[in-house]
């Protein structure tokens, strides 16, 4: 069994479990790490402290990582922009999210994006590169040849795609998107987010995106999603520029279900997740849940 089959072979023992205990696969999120709550939101406080508590809610990054694990942390890198405009995953948030799986016993913790603008510009001017090496990760551009074809057995649009290498084979992956508003999608979140491990003309996606976006989902899975709330992109995304667009929320939001996560995602932008195409459609496939009246949601104040 591949580390792609076994990741979707946990996650869909722990939708089993909810449906033989009586519980409809929707109604509430795949969360198999910690029953007391389905998605933590915690506000007001510096990133790494926002993100130290997100995980700590359910039961601390050694609930995700086995000692000598290889993990793939999958930011936004993918704008030549400053973390100021809110185009890509603000630095401290991922270099955070690297110490913790560090400490949690993880052999590797390796990033990659596949970016729109010149890569060396992004990862230097996003300070994902400096920071996130600082912090122990792995960080390298990507390689044309270390995309590899996988057949998409669950695809309705794309029946085969090219993924990195470096996410096939990865222990364990950790989603962690900008919250920011999208031309065509009218957000981007943790499931848009996983274009940055494709290959090809990504431009094709566009056609038929909620569908496709569920398609390439149903591949790679993400153990956790971590979205970085500290600052958002309300207008002209996904690039951005204007720092009128931005707005400071400090918020972070975590969960296991990333149907469940982006659906909170899609709130801070006045948006209800039946809204949003590719939501309902990812709920559809099995992907998670948008109803958010469903799930236990804990939300921590520190500055309370």
């Amino acid at each position: 069994m591949s580390k792609i089959e076994r990741r979707k072979f946990i996650k869909m023992a722990g939708l089993s479990g909810l449906a033989l205990a009586g519980i409809p696969r929707l109604s509430g999120s795949p969360n198999i790490f910690n029953n007391s709550i389905d998605l933590a939101v915690v506000s007001n406080s510096t990133p790494e402290i926002m993100v130290r508590k997100a995980v700590d809610m359910f039961g601390g990054m050694e609930k995700f990582i086995k000692k000598g694990s290889t993990v793939l942390v999958k930011p936004n890198i993918g704008w030549d922009r400053a973390p100021e405009q809110a185009a890509t995953t603000n630095p401290q948030v991922v270099a955070e999210i690297v110490r913790l799986c560090k400490n949690a016993g993880a052999k590797k913790v390796k990033i990659f994006d596949r970016t729109c603008n010149q890569a060396k510009r992004c990862y230097a001017r996003s300070k994902i590169e400096e920071m996130a090496k600082a912090a122990g990760a792995e960080v390298s551009h990507v390689y044309d040849q270390k995309f590899k074809k996988l057949t998409i057995r669950q695809g309705k649009e794309l029946k085969a795609w090219e993924f990195y290498e470096d996410a096939q084979q990865a222990d364990v992956v950790i989603n962690v998107p900008i919250a920011k508003h999208h031309s065509l999608s009218r957000v981007t979140l943790g499931l848009k987010n996983m274009m940055g491990i494709l290959g090809g003309n990504r431009g094709e996606i566009h056609n038929h995106f909620d569908i496709k976006i569920a398609d390439i989902n149903t591949v790679i899975v993400p153990q956790l999603t971590i979205i970085d709330a500290v600052r958002i992109l309300m207008d002209n995304g996904p690039q951005g520029g204007n720092l009128s667009d931005v707005k400071e929320m400090n918020t972070i939001i975590a969960g296991v279900d990333p149907v469940a996560v982006d659906a909170y995602g899609a709130t801070l932008f006045d948006l209800k997740p039946e809204q949003l195409g590719f939501l309902k459609e990812a709920q559809a496939r099995g992907l998670g849940t948008m109803n958010l009246a469903a799930l236990k949601i804990e939300k921590v104040n520190l500055a309370a």
